[in-house]
């Protein structure tokens, strides 16, 4: 009985000093982890605000803004989520395997623990609920109609989307031949829609044949152009209460719409109020050296302020949309 006693006993010290090898191993090895992924931003010369970023680009708007922080802190919360998760299955892995000197009977059993099922439906309920709360909250704020200070927005733009290109028009501005101030893109010229910084904005978007979709990476979001938004229902004005950074930033089509959907690009222009409303002046006078009024390429050469004056598209190109054209290049 002795002998079995002491066997016993060493047998117990044994797993007990095993045990503790192993949570130190484990300890050692997480802490390794932890300190792998608290470098990774040092090493690759990143900053903790690109990190957090998760690849999406700066925004230049506070609609923009509002959709990066709801992506950060959605992502955070699921990495948060990932690692307990994560952590209690590899903890269970671990220390509840099949070792060499187990007898072969079975743990302690713990299923229909009421407690424990309760905590792993509520909180999945509580995380689902945040985040829909939050999404709510910035999508109504991204899909307002108002200035965010009240009341109507300081410029108005109205969109028409087209196969395949763009025509951008100030309503409330009226050219010298009587007609809101507009332009137009085509097969040779990428349209420039020139726009403020520091003031809010609203838009108001179109088709006449099929759907398209308003995006500019640097906003964030995308808006569908539909043809007939009154009979389809859709609400086409958004305001965006303002652009934070003069820039040229390139527009695409970000909708299927046909041929040359991929060739469908446009570029903002955002210059200080100064200089745009300096532009818009231009736009509504006659040019002295064509006999017609300004459009936009002459009106920015007459700004002469630098890159942002440039009078044609500085992010992208444009490609010839001639289907003929084309055709015989195919053919031939």
């Amino acid at each position: 009985m002795l002998a079995v006693r002491l066997t016993q006993e060493t047998t117990g010290r044994r797993r007990a000093v095993a045990r503790t090898e192993g949570r130190s191993r484990i300890a050692r090895a997480a802490m390794v982890g932890i300190a792998g992924v608290l470098a990774v931003p040092v090493l690759s010369g990143c900053s903790v605000e690109e990190v957090l970023r998760f690849g999406w680009p700066v925004g230049v708007t506070p609609e923009a803004e509002a959709m990066r922080n709801l992506w950060t802190w959605s992502s955070v919360a699921a990495l948060v989520v990932g690692v307990i998760t994560w952590g209690v299955m590899f903890w269970a892995m671990i220390f509840h395997r099949k070792r060499k000197d187990d007898d072969g009977s079975l743990p302690r059993q713990t299923q229909y623990n009421l407690p424990v099922e309760l905590v792993f439906t509520a909180i999945p309920t509580v995380i689902v609920a945040v985040l829909f709360g939050f999404t709510v909250n910035v999508q109504n704020y991204v899909d307002k109609d108002e200035a965010t200070a009240g009341g109507p927005a300081d410029v108005r733009v109205d969109i028409v989307g087209f196969q395949w290109n763009w025509e951008f028009s100030y309503p409330d501005e009226t050219g010298a031949d009587g007609q809101p101030v507009s332009t137009l893109g085509t097969s040779d010229v990428i349209p420039i829609m020139v726009l403020p910084t520091d003031r809010s904005i609203e838009f108001t978007q179109r088709s006449p044949d099929v759907i398209h979709s308003f995006w500019v990476p640097e906003f964030l979001f995308k808006r569908d152009v539909f043809p007939f938004p009154e009979r389809n229902d859709q609400d086409n004005t958004y305001v965006i209460d303002n652009i934070d950074t003069e820039g040229a930033f390139v527009g695409r089509c970000a909708e299927l719409c046909g041929t040359y959907h991929s060739q469908m690009n446009f570029e903002v222009r955002a210059l200080e109020p100064a200089l745009y409303d300096r532009y818009i002046q231009l736009r509504k006078e006659t040019n002295p050296a064509t006999g017609q009024s300004y459009n936009a390429g002459e009106a920015l050469q007459e700004l002469n302020c630098g890159e942002w004056c440039a009078p044609e598209a500085i992010t992208t190109t444009p490609f010839p949309t001639d289907r003929g054209q084309l055709a015989a290049q195919a053919t031939g």
